[in-house]
């Protein structure tokens, strides 16, 4: 009933009478998931979306909810997960392997690290960054280490003509099971940069 209730509320505010895709965010173990997957089903039959996708769950969920929708002829379209070069948390866990050996779409977001993964935060926390603000983003994360190891991918990338923010969104289209990147962007010259790293040597990408 909440997840009716949910696109049912979505669609009104959009003034819409379908979605193309529905994502179920974050795993609620508190849920039967049965429950849960039966109402994914019954959003897809009754019209309201297209297609299902799933965010942040775990494998074993992901397997069982990838053959539980295929049962119910509604597979999962795409699987969205957190992937860059400083978390391959996800890669480890095996899900990109699982969704290219089911023909699940991975997309990754917070590809960039909140923005880490670009030259903002090479020499230091810069006034007006995100982290300077505070929030998601705090200080502490940007370590002695960590600003050594961003500065020797930067070098990696200058080397070969790129830049920290293009290795750094290549390397993540490089992977297994990896179909596409959510990026945010300002400004055109940003979004200039960031279709750059499709054409970034996939080859260099993956020994990062």
């Amino acid at each position: 009933k909440h997840l009716m209730a949910s696109i049912d509320q979505s669609l009104a505010r959009m003034q819409l009478d379908y979605v193309d895709l529905f994502y179920i965010h974050r795993y609620d173990p508190m849920t039967p998931l049965d429950e849960t997957l039966q109402a994914l089903v019954d959003i897809v039959r009754s019209g309201k979306a297209l297609y299902i996708g799933i965010s942040r769950w775990p494998l074993e969920a992901l397997k069982y909810a990838n053959t539980f929708l295929k049962a119910q002829g509604c597979p999962p379209l795409i699987f969205q997960g957190r992937l860059n070069l400083l978390d391959r948390a996800v890669q480890e866990e095996g899900i990109p392997d699982h969704c290219a050996a089911e023909g699940l779409g991975f997309i990754s977001f917070s590809a960039l690290a909140q923005g880490l993964l670009t030259p903002r935060y090479l020499e230091g926390i810069p006034e007006n960054s995100r982290m300077a603000r505070g929030g998601s983003l705090q200080p502490d994360k940007l370590t002695s280490s960590l600003m050594s190891y961003l500065n020797t991918l930067q070098a990696t990338a200058l080397a070969c003509g790129e830049t920290l923010t293009t290795l750094s969104l290549a390397w993540v289209l490089a992977q297994r099971g990896v179909t596409s990147v959510l990026v945010g962007v300002r400004t055109p010259e940003q979004l200039k940069e960031v279709l750059r790293s499709a054409n970034t040597s996939s080859h260099l990408c993956c020994e990062l």
